[in-house]
């Protein structure tokens, strides 16, 4: 139905819950109940990604269970156990020039302000106190770095992201 590189994972099915076709959610979102804000979903059932609609859903302990459209017993939740929950991209909403979600951050350059390439965002990571750019080095840096940590700290080490050329310019020593 829709090709798996567009789409956005927003959590997977967890195991059921109850005998109604209840399942448990385990949710990637900044808080377990945006998940729901999000219709229809996508689910990924052997490989093929199948729209479906959230029939019910509440709150559980710290999580979330739901129970699809589709999934009328235990029988039918056992059989959607781990299967990853996406939407398409125009489902999200669209941010200001300044703001972006991680997945348009990962593959840019990371360049410092000295024009010097530091490589490629590899992935984020979420800390305490902000969250942090994993940087994969190119492979004959200079410095014999493999890996980079970079603060995301806007104005400060983030001086510029730049959507077009797909750049990030920090201030950010290479050998650091």
């Amino acid at each position: 139905m829709s090709n798996s590189s567009e789409n956005v994972l927003l959590g997977c099915i967890g195991a059921p819950y109850g005998i109604k076709g209840w399942v448990k959610i385990t949710t990637y979102t900044d808080s377990p109940l945006s998940i729901f804000e999000y219709s229809p979903w996508l689910l990924e059932v052997a490989g093929e990604w199948q729209e479906v609609e959230v029939a019910e859903w509440r709150p559980h302990g710290k999580g979330v269970v739901a129970r699809l459209a589709e999934c009328s017993g235990r029988d039918d939740a056992v059989r959607l156990t781990s299967c990853k929950i996406a939407v398409k991209p125009d489902q999200l909403v669209e941010l200001d020039d300044n703001d972006f979600y991680w997945r348009e951050l990962i593959g840019m350059e990371v360049k410092n302000t000295k024009g010097y390439n530091m490589g490629h965002v590899d992935a984020l990571m979420e800390t305490g106190s902000n969250d942090v750019l994993q940087v994969k080095a190119n492979i004959r840096d200079a410095f014999g770095k493999k890996e980079r940590l970079i603060p995301l700290v806007d104005g400060q080490v983030v001086i510029n992201i730049n959507r077009d050329t797909r750049v990030i310019e920090v201030d950010w020593d290479p050998d650091f």
